[in-house]
């Protein structure tokens, strides 16, 4: 599992950092999720095959979370693609988008699918042979959805030293690998324990940007292998965490707890603050497994 951090700062653009956008890559699966100003300029700085990206996520409506989404959209259909794209975000995105393509006569030459949210309880959205995405319903001064993305159980391994040795034929590995045991051809019976290893455990991936604390969250992310929390204060302004709808790195690092989650990796920070190992440092104060979010940061898990 690969994490491409294209964006993670909060609010407005500056020369060096960007707004929220990451990619992510899980069972050879891309996935961008949200897509604030420069997240195409950045998908060509990482080398990301833009024909890689079938599906969208969009957090919420708040412009440095989407304002990306109609170029890329745009860039897509000048590339000549074909390949169908999904965009799941909250009610009012698919209205934006196609208004904006309207009215700049730029309607795509490829299938374009809108999934629009507007539950407060989780929810499956996708449902792939390798991965599913569910919604994590979030905290801020608009509707807000997270997404958790969990891996699906790989089959099991073969230990081909062992299978070579029984002559067993390709035909039947798949029904191995599934947990069979394998039958010779003078009928004895080879227990798949013998044939196979354990696969490597599922990992998860939960996203969670703008969102006040909230520590009913800990329930629906417990034991996931990865949380991208927001951490846009640090605890002297808790104040203004309050306030606006987010969350301190102190408050990210106490869900990470509560969870029981292997890595939290911070983002979404101020930028009043000049430096961010702050966030790390106060987040560790609860939480020991703090990753700092960086634009440009790749981060491999599990570590």
């Amino acid at each position: 599992m690969k994490l491409t951090v294209l964006g993670c700062y909060a609010a407005t653009p500056r020369t060096f950092t960007n707004p929220t956008s990451q990619v992510l890559e899980i069972n050879n699966e891309h996935f961008l999720i949200d897509c604030g100003e420069g997240t195409q300029v950045e998908l060509r700085r990482h080398k990301i095959k833009f024909g890689k990206i079938k599906h969208v996520f969009i957090s919420h409506l708040h412009g440095d979370h989407f304002y990306g989404l109609v170029g890329l959209i745009s860039t897509f259909m000048l590339l000549n693609r074909k390949t169908e794209l999904h965009i799941y975000g909250p009610k009012g995105i698919k209205e934006i988008v196609l208004l904006q393509l309207k009215y700049s006569n730029s309607w795509t030459g490829y299938p374009l699918y809108f999934h629009e949210l507007d539950s407060t309880e989780p929810q499956v959205i996708l449902n792939t042979r390798k991965v599913t995405v569910q919604t994590i319903p979030l905290k801020h001064r608009i509707y807000a959805n997270g997404y958790l993305f969990r891996e699906k159980p790989k089959p099991r391994k073969l230990l081909m030293e062992e299978v070579e040795k029984y002559a067993i034929d390709v035909a039947y590995y798949k029904g191995i690998k599934k947990g069979k045991d394998a039958v010779l051809a003078d009928g004895r019976i080879i227990p798949n324990v013998q044939l196979t290893e354990d696969p490597e455990p599922p990992k998860s991936y939960a996203f969670c940007s703008d969102t006040a604390y909230n520590p009913l969250l800990a329930q629906q992310l417990k034991d996931v292998t990865v949380l991208y929390h927001e951490s846009t204060f640090l605890e002297e302004h808790a104040y203004l965490a309050a306030h606006t709808g987010h969350s301190t790195a102190r408050e990210a690092g106490a869900i990470a707890r509560e969870a029981n989650v292997s890595h939290l990796i911070l983002g979404h920070y101020s930028t009043r603050y000049e430096s961010i190992e702050t966030f790390r440092q106060e987040a560790a104060e609860v939480f020991p497994q703090v990753h700092l979010s960086d634009d440009g940061k790749i981060l491999s898990f599990p570590t």
